[in-house]
């Protein structure tokens, strides 16, 4: 074990272990582009483009979201650095499951989308968590972090909150269909990630602190 832990902290090293990481990510949207192509999404191109883009958007975030607790529990602090790749995926895939919608399913037409929005609230839960994500990706760069300093993390905390709505859009996309099985799962999974961290702040501010004496 001790070996293929230092292989893949290794591995999570290498300098293209980023471009390795992005290459990966983008394979399941490369494999929807090559689907839609060939006409092989189904009877409902538009409605599994929206659908499986929105899901890819939830499993990076749960990814992302993952990455503070393995590297803390493992000892591996390579992770950090590739948080950010999976949080830009995150984003990109919400944009792609955003323009679906926009193009596919509303032809692009703003007065009928604008309508859309206001009249379904899962699709207005949708553009607020997108606009979230779009504010922690144009603000995940060094020279934001730099500009902003410590209020940078008091920013990305709001990835708790696009976390919280991107499920609430979820449940309600699946609610009309009354399909909740991965409603579930996504819930147990974001509830163990954010769990973890109220279990570790609580630890902290209970542990004894040493005496000054």
């Amino acid at each position: 074990m001790g070996a293929l832990a230092s292989l893949g902290r290794a591995a999570l090293r290498h300098p293209r272990a980023g471009m390795v990481l992005a290459g990966v990510l983008a394979i399941p949207l490369l494999r929807l582009i090559a689907l839609a192509l060939q006409d092989g999404l189904g009877p409902n191109p538009a409605e599994a483009l929206i659908r499986q883009t929105g899901d890819w958007t939830l499993r990076c975030l749960c990814l992302t979201l993952a990455v503070t607790p393995l590297r803390l529990s493992l000892g591996w602090p390579e992770l950090a650095r590739h948080r950010r790749t999976l949080g830009l995926a995150t984003f990109a895939y919400a944009c792609v499951h955003a323009l679906a919608y926009a193009w596919l399913d509303m032809g692009l037409e703003v007065d009928d989308i604008a309508r859309d929005v206001l009249k379904r609230p899962f699709i207005w839960v949708g553009v607020l968590t997108w606009g979230i994500l779009m504010l922690l990706a144009a603000t995940s760069w060094q020279g934001a972090m730099r500009r902003l300093g410590r209020r940078w993390q008091q920013l990305h905390r709001a990835v708790y909150a696009a976390a919280g709505l991107a499920l609430l859009h979820f449940f309600w996309m699946r609610s009309g269909k009354r399909d909740y099985a991965e409603v579930v799962v996504y819930t147990v999974v974001l509830a163990a990630l954010l769990g973890w961290r109220v279990w570790r702040k609580l630890r902290a501010a209970n542990a004894p602190r040493p005496s000054s004496g």
